[in-house]
């Protein structure tokens, strides 16, 4: 049996192969989902059929598109603000454990903007008086060394940052915050709802709305280059209730009466 990370690296080196077949159906758009490395496979691949995608980073910065309001070309999408939210997340962990003096973060080094989510979190705990660390997982046996770090540290809580492959294993990560009894906050309202403590984001059901919006405009006869790249607006915070309850923790009325949506 290959190992996880054979299979994750097999699985991203098949991504210019599953679009150059794409390409070579001649297919009439390209949709892609899972963040920046999908989004720019598509683009390489092709100038001439319609791309929209779905992207968590900065698509102007990254090349997707020459401009947001215009993107000219063969390409648009949505973009999924997460970068800039992290130190948001922090201090809502931070209003439900006011408690707690070191806390942790689970971040994954390969995400392309790992190095700014890092550099933001370091910069709100400070500003909190918080002690932070920072923990590593690439890949899914990185989790188990990570959650033996955090209790190696004796921190009180944990921040999940924001990335494709950390939401893709969110089933694991929750159970183990559960198994370690650390109160957690996600990206995604499917982090709180399988169990996780409270997520704070971007609605990921809207953005993939908003692809077979502009997927359908442009089968009927839109061009990619004149429909401008969504920038996601509308954020939801999130909190388990019974979760909090488990935990031990009573939730501060300021952020029950800020949450979008309580789960009991």
């Amino acid at each position: 049996m290959r190992s996880n990370t054979a299979w994750q690296k097999v699985n991203m080196n098949r991504l210019p192969g599953l679009v150059a077949d794409l390409v070579h159906r001649r297919v009439a758009v390209i949709a892609t989902g899972g963040g920046t490395v999908s989004a720019l496979a598509a683009k390489n691949a092709t100038t001439t059929i319609p791309v929209v995608f779905v992207c968590d980073d900065d698509p102007v910065k990254i090349g997707l598109v020459s401009n947001i309001s215009r993107p000219g070309g063969n390409v648009t999408g949505i973009y999924q603000l997460t970068t800039g939210l992290e130190a948001k997340r922090l201090g809502l962990l931070h209003e439900m454990v006011p408690s707690v003096t070191t806390m942790a973060m689970l971040v994954n080094p390969d995400y392309p903007d790992a190095g700014i989510q890092t550099s933001e979190v370091q910069e709100a705990a400070r500003a909190l008086g918080l002690q932070l660390h920072i923990l590593k997982a690439r890949i899914e046996p990185d989790f188990e060394s990570a959650f033996a770090a955090l209790v190696q540290q004796r921190a009180g809580a944990l921040l999940v940052a924001s990335d494709p492959f950390l939401f893709s294993r969110r089933e694991q990560l929750v159970a183990l915050a559960a198994r370690h009894a650390v109160p957690a906050i996600y990206q995604f309202r499917q982090s709180a709802v399988i169990g996780g403590l409270m997520s704070y984001g971007t609605r990921i059901t809207d953005s993939y709305h908003q692809v077979g919006v502009y997927t359908g405009r442009i089968l009927r006869g839109e061009r990619p280059a004149d429909l401008p790249v969504v920038v996601s607006t509308r954020f939801e915070f999130v909190i388990n209730l019974k979760t909090a309850k488990t935990l031990g923790l009573t939730v501060p009325l300021t952020l029950h009466v800020a949450a979008d949506e309580v789960i009991e």
